[in-house]
Order: C-alpha cells, then sequence, then structure tokens
C-alpha cells in the first residue's frame, strides 16, 4: 500500500521501512539482474516506503527528507542490490531536479494520478535537438542511460537548442532539460551489461514532441544556481548544489555494495576452506583475518569521507554558505575516492571469496560488477574526479562546469 503524507516520516522513518524491504530486495536481486530491470513488486514495495517522496516540496505533500538520511536509505537498499538502489536513487533525485523547475511544471509532476510519489527518470546525456515554436519547443532525438525508465512516469529530456533557422552559433549548444510524460517516449531495449544490469538504463527517444515552454530547465542556468521556481528559491532544502548531492546518493551506493560484500564475505569464510591448503575453515587462516581488516578499514574510511561532504552540503545549504570551485571540485573529488575505496574493498574480499562465487546465484559477483560499473559513472570516475581537482589546485580551470 503506498503510504499518505501523514504516515510516512521525513527522517529515520523512512529508513526503517526500508530496511525491512531487504529480504524482498535480495530475494529479486537476481530476477532483476536477469530481466534487466527491477521487478514491478520491487518498485510499488519501495513506493510505499515514501523514498519517492524524500525530494518533493512538501507543500504537495513531499517530505524534503534531509540529506543524510537518503544517504543511509539508498545504502540500505544498495546492500541488497546495486541496481535497485541506483534506480530508486535516481527517481527520487531527478524529483529533486523536478523541483526546480517553473511552479508550472511542479504542478504538472506532483498533481497527477501518481501525486507525490510520481517516479521522475532523467539523463545529462545530449543526445536530442530542441527547437523553438510558439509557446514552446520541439524536441526530438534520444536519450541514452534512462535508468529507471520501465517504471517512470516522466522523463527529463537532455536535449541541444537549435535555432529555428538551424544554425548553429559559436561554441557549444545550450543545453535543455525537457520533462516529457513516459508515455510519449520509445524505449529502446538496448540496456545488456554485465554491470548494474538490472537498471534498464535504456536509451529513450522522443520524435517531434511539443513541450511547452514552463517543462524546460537550461541547464547551465540550473548550474548556476538560478532556478525559476519561484515557491522552492528561498527554501534552503533547494539551495543544495545538485551536482554535489548527486555526490552523496552515488556515495551511498557505494557505501551499501562494499557492506554487502563484507557481509557476504564474513558469512562464506564460516563455511568453506581454503582449497588445496590446510585450512578446513577460511575463517581459521591469518590471511583472511588480514583481508577482512583491511577492506573494513577502507569501508570504513569511505563512511567517513560521506559523513564529511553529507555534513558539509547540508551546513552550507542551511546557513546560506556559498562554495569556492576548489570546494566544488574537492567533493565532486570525494565522491570519486571514496567509492573507489569501496572498489578496492570488494576487490580483496571478492578475490578471496574462492571459484564457487562465480556462480550467478552468490551475490559476491554481482556486487564486484556493480561496484565496477559505478566506478565507471562519468560523474563519479575516481580518475576523472582526480584530475579536476588537481587542476583546481594547481591554480587552472578545472576543464568542465559540471561542478
Amino acid at each position: 500500500m503506498v503510504a499518505d503524507a501523514g504516515t510516512v516520516e521525513t527522517g529515520a522513518g523512512i529508513v526503517e521501512r526500508v530496511r525491512e524491504l531487504r529480504p524482498l530486495i535480495r530475494r529479486n536481486a537476481l530476477r532483476a539482474e536477469q530481466e534487466r530491470r527491477v521487478p514491478d513488486e520491487v518498485v510499488a514495495a519501495l513506493t510505499g516506503t515514501g523514498v519517492n517522496r524524500m525530494n518533493v516540496p512538501r507543500r504537495y505533500g513531499g517530505h524534503q527528507t534531509p540529506l543524510h538520511t537518503q544517504v543511509d536509505a539508498f545504502a540500505e537498499i544498495a546492500a541488497e542490490c546495486g541496481s535497485t538502489a541506483w534506480v530508486t536513487l535516481g527517481h527520487s533525485g531527478v524529483s529533486y531536479i523536478a523541483s526546480l523547475f517553473p511552479d508550472e511544471a511542479q504542478d504538472d509532476f506532483f498533481t497527477g494520478p501518481c501525486g507525490p510519489d510520481v517516479r521522475i527518470g532523467g539523463t545529462l546525456v545530449p543526445g536530442a535537438t530542441a527547437v523553438p515554436y510558439d509557446g514552446g519547443y520541439r524536441v526530438d532525438g534520444a536519450s541514452a542511460f534512462a535508468t529507471g525508465c520501465h517504471h517512470a512516469d516522466w522523463h527529463l529530456l537532455t536535449a541541444a537548442l537549435v535555432p529555428p533557422d538551424g544554425r548553429a552559433g559559436e561554441g557549444p549548444p545550450e543545453l535543455l532539460w525537457a520533462a516529457v510524460p513516459m508515455s510519449e517516449l520509445e524505449i529502446l531495449d538496448d540496456w545488456d551489461t554485465t554491470g548494474l544490469a538490472g537498471t534498464g538504463s535504456n536509451t529513450v527517444v522522443a520524435r517531434d514532441l511539443p513541450v511547452p515552454a514552463h517543462r524546460v530547465l537550461p541547464v547551465a542556468q540550473m548550474l548556476a544556481g538560478r532556478i525559476p521556481s519561484k515557491a522552492n528559491a528561498d527554501d534552503p532544502f533547494y539551495r543544495m548544489p545538485l551536482l554535489l548531492v548527486f555526490c552523496a546518493w552515488a556515495a551511498s551506493a557505494a557505501l551499501g555494495l562494499g557492506r554487502a560484500a563484507m557481509a557476504e564475505f564474513g558469512e562464506r569464510i564460516h563455511r568453506r576452506g581454503i582449497t588445496y591448503t590446510s585450512y578446513r575453515r577460511q575463517d581459521e587462516a591469518t590471511v583472511t583475518h588480514l583481508q577482512a581488516a583491511e577492506a573494513q578499514m577502507r569501508i570504513s574510511a569511505a563512511e567517513l569521507v560521506t559523513a564529511r561532504l553529507v555534513d558539509e552540503i547540508e551546513t552550507k545549504a542551511r546557513d546560506g554558505g556559498s562554495y569556492t570551485p576548489r570546494e566544488r571540485a574537492r567533493i565532486r573529488a570525494e565522491s570519486g575516492y571514496l567509492t573507489r575505496l569501496c572498489k578496492e574493498a570488494v576487490d580483496q574480499v571478492a578475490s578471496a571469496a574462492g571459484a564457487s562465487s562465480l556462480q550467478r546465484d552468490v551475490p559476491m559477483q554481482r556486487i564486484a560488477r556493480d561496484i565496477n560499473a559505478l566506478c565507471l559513472h562519468s560523474f563519479v570516475n575516481p580518475v576523472t574526479n582526480l584530475e579536476i581537482y588537481g587542476r583546481v589546485l594547481s591554480g587552472v580551470d578545472p576543464g568542465t562546469p559540471f561542478l
């Protein structure tokens, strides 16, 4: 049953509800991977916890849940299925973007049939074009990596603005987020991956669709902190920079996967030996003790980094503080670095889990593939993020506006 605004708490209550669903998520993790999408019953159950309302304005029945609570909730999901976590944080996170749109667009999103439990997907991969026409734009083209598109009600399509005369201007084109009902988009069945396979991140296609002007948000305007929403403009919750908030959401997935690997390793070492050695139980071997301790230290370090960046984002939003380019680059670098720490921890225990862990019904191998996929995400990639931070530390241009 989908909870109403009065029955789902904004804080720890959501985390507890999500935690209660962990057995269901775990039972369906292999199925999600095989079917390349999260099963409908899992999506419905998670919707009932209120997770989709965490970034929806309170005036619509949303919760504006503290960022640290969101991180805890997503990490609980990732501890059982990385794909399910990525879909859930995607839908919940894009609702944050939707809350930056003009108020008229927010009425479209949050007062429809699904109310504040609406699922909104979106990407920042420009593959479509937007041509102005009377009263709005006509959008045409594809949007790849549309996570959770099968269960989304809306999609924010990234489109490059094309002048009415079709002539390209100097420099890169202006990018727009155009909000389109999923019912108007075609889904291509092209998501077939080794990691985060259950996210259903297919390509969606718009074919010359009209989009009214109030359902369009210029990306550069959003990155600069200028939002057209009048109702949310002075709300500290919506002063958190979107890209830095995404760093925190991504951290939750990494932490959940790292904790899952440690839990799986901790169970396996008590019921198996080390083949071709005298150890009849793996937990008796000194090498196992060293592996477990080192992996856990990496995860603990990642948790500390996550807590710091989340606290900084929340504190600055509450106090109205601004960010220097160096601070923005550091937080993005921290997101990539803590993800790498979790990947190293997973790699360490996965390499010690034995050949039997290669069976597809053993979570360890899926965890390893999922966190590898997470590290390949363009915004999370550890090496890219370190380079950006290093450029800023060296006093040169960061080489990207996405900070």
